[in-house]
C-alpha cells in the first residue's frame, strides 16, 4: 500500500495496517509540502532575526495569529535584495519544505522585499535614527570643498547619462582631470560597490602613478525609493562617512533624499550641480585675478604718492642746514680767537717753571740722573731691536692684507663708477632722445616749416606782413623771403 493512498481503495486489513518508520514519514510530508508549496510568497511581520556562526539566517514571519520560521541558507544571505530586521513588514519569497529532526516546516527564503513604499520608509527612518545616533551625521564632522581640485573622482554607472553630464560641465565651467570609477547604481550589487568605490579611492597613494582625487562625486540620476534604495544601505553610509576625501552626495533628483546625503560634505541636488561645487568658472575667477591686480597695483600707486607728500611734508618742518650750523660756527670763531693768548700764557707758565727746575738743580745730582737715564735707555735700546723687527713683520703682514683690501676696494670702485657711468649715459641718451621727440626739428624732417618774423616766431599773417625781415626754417636750412617793408601781399 503507497503511503497517503486513500484507504478506501483497499480492503481493510485490520490488523494488518502497514508500519511506517518516522523516517518515511518524515520523508513521505517533505515530498508532499515541497511539491504542494515549491515557489511561494509570503506577507508578514519580521520576528526574532538569529544569524548563525555558519552564516546561515534564521527569523520569524509572523500575523496576529501564526508564525512562520523561516530560514536563507549562507549563500542566499548574499543575494537577498534586503536583510530583514525585526518589526519590518515584508513580502518573503521561496519554498516550503521541512525539517524532520525537530517535526516542523519552514521557509527557505531566497529573497526578502519591504512591503510597500510605507515599509521601506519605516526602516530607512530606523536605520537613519540609529546612524545619527553614532554621530556619523554630526556637522563637525564635515570637511570643506577644496577650492580647486587636481583630480576629481566621480562613483557612477560609466555607460548612463549622469557621468557625460558632469563632464560636460566641468569642461565648461574649468577643466580638470576625471577618475571614473565604475559601479553598478541599483540593484543588490550596488551598496557593496559603491562602498569599495569610495574606500578604493581613499587608498590610492597622493602623487602615485594613479593620482588620489582632491575631491569624489557620488552621483546617479533620479529614481524610484526601491531604485535608489542601495545609497541607503549602512555600508555605503558608513564608507561615506570614513572618507578622508571631500565627498558630494549626487544621488537622485532635488527631491529625492538618501542616508549618504546625511553622511557626505555636500549634497548637490542634481549631478550637474555636483559638478558646479567642484570647480569654480574659470572667466569669473581670471575676472577676479584681473581685478585684484587692477587694485592692487592702485593701492600701490596711491600708497607711494602718500608716502612722497608725508616725505615732502616732514622735510619742511626740518630746520636747514645753514641754521642748524650757525651756533657751531659762532662757538668756533670765539674759541678761535681766544686760542693764542691762551697759547701765549701757557708758554709762559711753562718757561717760568722750567728756570725754576733748571735753578735749583746741582751737578752731581743732574750727572746721577743723566747715568741713570742712559741705563734706562740702553736697556730699552736692547728691547727695541726685537720689538722693532715683529713691529716690521706685522706691519708688513698688514701691509700685505691692506693691499689686498685696497685691490679689492680699488676693483669694487671701479665697477662701481663703470655701471653709474653706463646708468647716467643710458640716462643721458634717454633724456637726449626726449630732447628730440618734444622738439621742433623732429617735425622739420616731415615737412613742416618754422616761420620767423623779425627773429620770433610768427604764428599769424599779420605778424608776416607787419615784419621787415621773415625766414622760413626747413631741416636743411633757413630761407630769407623778404628783408624789409613789402607793399601788398607777400604770398
Amino acid at each position: 500500500m503507497d503511503l497517503f493512498e486513500d484507504p478506501t481503495d483497499a480492503a481493510p486489513t485490520p490488523g494488518n495496517a502497514p508500519e511506517f518508520s518516522v523516517s518515511d514519514i518524515s520523508g513521505a510530508i517533505k515530498r508532499m509540502i515541497e511539491g504542494e508549496f515549491a515557489n511561494v510568497r509570503v506577507r508578514g511581520e519580521v520576528g526574532r532575526v538569529v544569524i548563525a556562526r555558519t552564516g546561515h539566517m534564521y527569523f520569524d514571519l509572523k500575523d496576529d495569529r501564526n508564525v512562520l520560521a523561516a530560514v536563507s541558507w549562507k549563500g542566499q544571505v548574499g543575494k537577498l535584495s534586503h536583510i530583514p530586521e525585526e518589526g519590518m513588514e515584508v513580502v518573503a519569497t521561496g519554498r516550503l519544505t521541512t525539517f524532520g529532526p525537530q517535526s516542523k516546516y519552514q521557509l527557505n527564503v531566497e529573497d526578502v522585499t519591504p512591503a510597500g513604499a510605507g515599509a521601506l520608509m519605516a526602516m530607512l527612518e530606523k536605520r537613519r535614527a540609529v546612524l545619527a545616533a553614532e554621530g556619523l551625521f554630526d556637522a563637525d564632522r564635515k570637511r570643506p570643498l577644496p577650492y580647486l581640485p587636481d583630480v576629481i573622482g566621480v562613483v557612477t554607472s560609466p555607460t548612463g547619462a549622469v557621468i557625460r553630464d558632469i563632464l560636460h560641465r566641468l569642461r565648461d565651467r574649468f577643466p580638470r582631470k576625471v577618475l571614473v570609477w565604475p559601479v553598478a547604481v541599483q540593484g543588490k550589487d550596488c551598496a557593496a560597490q559603491v562602498a569599495r568605490a569610495i574606500a578604493g579611492f581613499n587608498a590610492m597613494t597622493p602623487g602615485g602613478v594613479l593620482p588620489r582625487p582632491d575631491l569624489i562625486i557620488v552621483a546617479r540620476g533620479g529614481g524610484s525609493i526601491e531604485d535608489l534604495w542601495g545609497f541607503n544601505e549602512e555600508i555605503v553610509v558608513r564608507a561615506a562617512a570614513s572618507s578622508v576625501i571631500p565627498l558630494i552626495s549626487a544621488v537622485g533628483h532635488e527631491t529625492d533624499t538618501t542616508l549618504i546625503d546625511h553622511a557626505a560634505d555636500r549634497r548637490a541636488p542634481t549631478p550637474t550641480a555636483a559638478a558646479e561645487m567642484a570647480v569654480p568658472v574659470r572667466l569669473d575667477l581670471m575676472g577676479w585675478v584681473d581685478g585684484q591686480g587692477a587694485r592692487m597695483t592702485q593701492i600701490m600707486a596711491q600708497a607711494v604718492t602718500l608716502r612722497a607728500q608725508r616725505l615732502r611734508d616732514v622735510s619742511r618742518g626740518l630746520p636747514s642746514q645753514d641754521r642748524l650750523l650757525d651756533t657751531p660756527r659762532q662757538r668756533l670763531d670765539a674759541v678761535a680767537d681766544r686760542l693764542p693768548n691762551a697759547l701765549r700764557a701757557v708758554v709762559a707758565r711753562r718757561r717760568v717753571a722750567l728756570s725754576d727746575v733748571a735753578g735749583s738743580v746741582r751737578p752731581a745730582v743732574l750727572s746721577r740722573l743723566v747715568t741713570n737715564e742712559r741705563r734706562a735707555l740702553e736697556v730699552l735700546g736692547a728691547r727695541l731691536v726685537p720689538a722693532m723687527t715683529r713691529m716690521v713683520a706685522d706691519a708688513r703682514k698688514s701691509a700685505a692684507k691692506d693691499c689686498d683690501r685696497l685691490e679689492a676696494l680699488t676693483a669694487r670702485a671701479q665697477t662701481a663708477w663703470q655701471t653709474q657711468m653706463a646708468r647716467r649715459a643710458d640716462r643721458l641718451a634717454g633724456l637726449d632722445r626726449l630732447r628730440e621727440t618734444l622738439g621742433y626739428t623732429a617735425t622739420l624732417g616731415r615737412g613742416y616749416a618754422v616761420v620767423r618774423a623779425d627773429g620770433a616766431v610768427a604764428t599769424t599773417t599779420a605778424d608776416v606782413r607787419a615784419a621787415r625781415k621773415v625766414e622760413v626754417e626747413f631741416a636743411d636750412g633757413r630761407v630769407t623771403l623778404k628783408d624789409g617793408p613789402v607793399q601788398g601781399t607777400l604770398f
